[in-house]
């Protein structure tokens, strides 16, 4: 049983709904179906929720794996709080206007830290 894992793919999928229901409203507002429509909004909305889609699932990949291998709870709980708000500030600081770079800048950070670390650790346990 994956529990401190579940509580951050809920967490996460929350985040990823909230994501994508912002891309659907801005599309509903500016009436693109398609693409960005040339939207600046729109197009940012887009990459926040791409972006998102595409750290998250390695990242609880990891985690499920680190957890499986019996790393220490605390541990898991600092890479899913890692995975959290690293997703939570990028989407802040990412979908501001003006963007606040400091935000997405942490949020990038703790997210490669998140991966490195869990990689490493499954890594060094099953070479052990």
């Amino acid at each position: 049983m994956l529990a401190i894992t579940s509580l951050y793919a809920g967490a996460a999928a929350l985040m990823f709904v909230y994501l994508t229901l912002a891309v659907s409203r801005l599309r509903i507002k500016h009436r693109v179906s398609v693409g960005d429509g040339d939207n600046r909004a729109v197009l940012v909305a887009i990459r926040a929720q791409g972006n998102f889609v595409e750290y998250t699932p390695i990242s609880l990949i990891l985690m499920a794996a680190a957890e499986t291998q019996g790393a220490p709870t605390l541990a898991l709980h600092a890479l899913g709080a890692m995975l959290i708000g690293g997703r939570l500030l990028h989407a802040i600081g990412f979908t501001r206007h003006p963007q606040i770079l400091i935000l997405r800048q942490a949020g990038i950070v703790l997210n490669l830290v998140m991966v490195l670390a869990a990689g490493l650790g499954i890594l060094a346990h099953a070479l052990l």
